[in-house]
């Protein structure tokens, strides 16, 4: 053997080992040819399927009740379950259809899934077409459900920086002409959530373009220059409103009986919840804070009810899931970038930190460890358009593994 030979064999072995992927075939290969279809990560693909399942069966758990409230007395008790249920299913053929689209094209429409994901936050603000719910304009009307922008503008954002990273990847250390103008871009998100108000997608958000501004390899100085700045706006908006401002001291001193009666309401019943729940659960079923003590519990605190009838075992469970979920998109992306496919790696990590970040939120919030935010649990808790978007980002990952694996196999090409 040649020594450039043994140089390409090292060189591929390399790129295999860092993988850390087997490579499975599921089609026969003939006279040599390349297959085209060489499946994808199948673990990963049950690991959300059984989350799924798991919301499914807590919704309908938590929202049963929801009907004896005279808010929902026109709701029949599987209200929720139903459309619930509507929303996975919309979820997976989205998720199906997307498995068929190449990562090439995703990277040619990503400027211009940026553009609708802007156009869509300022047509819910306009009076008419968003929708106002508990004070807030986030949904667009559909008919059968609504469509929240926001969820939109994750998967645009961490599309759009992945493609800007590729473009910007020779002048990624100079400030005005690789970050400034990401900057503004996440500026000018950042200030039409707020008007809706959503805080919470803006963080979100800003965690995904931040942080693949890092993973692109932007400047150390520069980044942490960006951070210091986002930070200290965050600060800002949260000292200048006063409604804020009366979270943030609620959520540091819970039991006071005036933040217990108020802005801390929800906190309070939600660690309640954790504790009657204590290691094995009260049951399925059995919670007794979803009977119109825990506000929203169905959205944004279906984890405590998990706590309360699965217990400490159920909570574990559900946080162990996520975890090895999200370290499973960045090993996913990470070896996308191992094969020259950056486009790729870093669209699939910011996926991920999109449902790593989100997921860590939900859960500080349920558990009293971070302020209380109207963001839900990804995959589990009640929500049409953030189910559907979920799977349809999720679905990017495996279509991004399969790619991998059918270069690996010798077909295929490299992005870059």
């Amino acid at each position: 053997m040649s020594a450039n030979a043994r140089g390409r064999l090292g060189d591929w072995w390399s790129r295999r080992t860092r993988a850390d992927v087997p490579v499975r075939n599921w089609t026969a290969i003939s006279s040599g040819t390349p297959t085209r279809w060489v499946g994808f990560d199948e673990t990963l693909a049950w690991v959300i399927a059984g989350l799924l399942s798991l919301g499914l069966v807590m919704v309908y758990s938590a929202s049963i009740q929801l009907p004896d409230n005279p808010k929902y007395v026109n709701y029949t008790s599987s209200y929720f379950l139903m459309r619930h249920i509507l929303s996975i299913t919309l979820a997976i053929v989205a998720a199906c259809a997307t498995l068929a689209i190449p990562m090439r094209t995703w990277e040619k429409m990503a400027p211009w899934l940026f553009v609708a994901a802007l156009l869509l936050l300022v047509m819910v603000l306009i009076p008419g077409i968003g929708r106002v719910v508990n004070r807030s304009r986030r949904w667009i009307p559909l008919g059968v459900m609504n469509f929240q922008p926001s969820e939109l503008a994750k998967l645009a954002m961490a599309m759009y920086a992945a493609n800007y990273m590729v473009r910007k990847m020779d002048v990624k250390e100079s400030f005005t002409r690789a970050v400034l103008p990401m900057a503004i871009a996440l500026g000018v998100i950042g200030l039409l959530l707020l008007a809706e108000p959503d805080m919470g997608a803006f963080i979100v958000i800003a965690l995904i373009a931040v942080g693949i501004l890092f993973l692109g390899g932007v400047n150390g100085k520069v980044f942490a220059i960006m951070i210091a700045t986002l930070l200290g706006a965050l600060l800002s908006i949260i000292w200048l409103s006063p409604i804020r401002w009366e979270r943030i001291k609620a959520f540091w001193n819970p039991w006071d009986e005036a933040n217990a009666m108020g802005k801390a309401y929800q906190l309070t019943h939600s660690l309640i919840a954790f504790g009657r729940g204590e290691v094995f659960g009260q049951g399925l079923g059995q919670s007794v804070e979803k009977l119109h003590y825990l506000p929203e519990a169905h959205t944004d605190f279906l984890l405590a009810i998990i706590g309360e009838e699965l217990g400490l075992i159920g909570v574990l469970a559900v946080i162990l899931a996520f975890f090895w979920m999200v370290r499973r998109i960045f090993i996913i992306g990470r070896q996308a970038i191992a094969l020259d496919r950056v486009f790729s790696g870093l669209t699939t990590q910011g996926i991920g930190l999109w449902v790593g970040g989100q997921s860590f939120i939900n859960m500080g919030v349920n558990l009293g460890v971070l302020p209380t935010k109207g963001l839900t649990l990804p995959l589990l808790s009640y929500g049409g358009s953030a189910i559907i978007l979920t799977c349809v980002a999720l679905a990017v990952v495996l279509r991004v593994d399969m790619e991998n694996r059918q270069i690996l196999r010798g077909g295929g090409s490299r992005e870059r």
